[in-house]
């Protein structure tokens, strides 16, 4: 799971090298914190946050199929 989002955030900023995925779980809830470069931030979130909405949809797909849940936080 963190593999996924990881790849899916440094394929779309322009400093991959600067993308951090931090993951804590409580019961069945996975939590993600996702941290780039300050100038990066924009193209994670994208136009009224469908980029970020995006990552979150597929994040929480792949999480179902473990049984999971996953809330995703992009700073």
């Amino acid at each position: 799971m963190k593999a996924l989002v990881e790849y899916i955030a440094s394929e779309l900023v322009d400093h991959p090298e600067e993308v951090q995925v931090t993951t804590r779980k409580s019961g069945s809830n996975l939590y993600m914190d996702v941290t780039a470069a300050q100038e990066d931030v924009g193209r994670l979130i994208g136009r009224h946050g469908r980029t970020a909405q995006a990552i979150r949809t597929v994040a929480r797909v792949a999480a179902a199929r473990q049984g999971l849940r996953v809330v995703i936080d992009i700073d």
